[in-house]
């Protein structure tokens, strides 16, 4: 096999999966562990993929929140409207920083709640709204995500509680795994789904597999998933099987 063969196909297996070990590439491509090693280092010397121990992972650039928010708007919107019909009044809400859940924000103006948040746009949508109790948590304002983050918004989520978290993520293995592809983020959503007392990720289409090399939660951390009818039925029957209640809408519900 030509070496540029074997480097497409270390690259499509950190992709899949976020992180590979010299043994798997070696069976994978039926060459020896010093070719394999050869061909990480001229990966990482591209800057591709970084080397660690025994193996390689790959960490992708989010998607800046700009951009992300003009994707599969119909999905999100219809993903949104069901989510909104979760809560009633009276009840404390956490919402992270993905696009998805600021859509939901929208359909939350004149609701009687408390809403938690690191995001941004989602502040932004609903201070001017007096019906709404609104805490936004400290932290290192990350720009390109339109988020707080770091180990403030980390210890402000210890010391709250919520009936309810409203969670994005970057992907959703076919084993129904939630992965972010920024090491950095994945602590504040983890200190988020211990402070939910029931955990709902907001996922459209693109989501499954969607990226990713960071797991942030497994699928018996969540209670619930909303998602697009299309949605990957394998990866959404793995969710149920995990006991995760999986809905389905269809894009253009409002």
């Amino acid at each position: 096999m030509l070496a540029e063969q074997r480097h497409q196909l270390i690259l499509k297996a950190l992709r899949s999966g976020g992180t590979v070990t010299v043994t798997d590439l070696a069976d994978r491509l039926e060459a020896s562990a010093a070719t394999v090693r050869r061909d990480l280092l001229k990966l990482e010397e591209d800057g591709l993929l970084t080397r660690v121990h025994g193996g390689a992972v790959i960490e992708e650039r989010p998607t800046p929140f700009a951009e992300s928010a003009e994707a599969q708007v119909p999905e999100k919107d219809a993903i949104a409207a069901l989510a909104a019909e979760m809560i009633e009044d009276g009840q404390s809400v956490i919402l992270d920083s993905g696009t998805t859940v600021h859509r939901l924000a929208r359909l939350l103006h004149g609701r009687r709640i408390t809403v938690i948040t690191n995001n941004l746009g989602v502040y932004e949508e609903l201070l001017p709204d007096e019906d709404v109790q609104l805490m936004l948590l400290g932290g290192m304002v990350i720009r390109e995500s339109r988020m707080l983050d770091g180990f403030m918004a980390e210890d402000n989520l210890r010391q709250v509680h919520a009936d309810w978290l409203f969670m994005g993520a970057c992907g959703v293995r076919p084993g129904g795994q939630v992965m972010d592809t920024t090491v950095a983020e994945v602590p504040a959503r983890r200190a988020m789904i211990t402070a939910g007392d029931r955990v709902v990720l907001l996922a459209d289409s693109t989501k499954f597999p969607g990226t990713g090399m960071v797991k942030i939660c497994d699928p018996e951390d969540l209670d619930t998933v909303v998602t697009a009818h299309s949605s990957d039925p394998a990866t959404c029957a793995a969710l149920e099987e995990a006991g995760v209640r999986v809905v389905r809408v269809e894009a253009g519900r409002s």
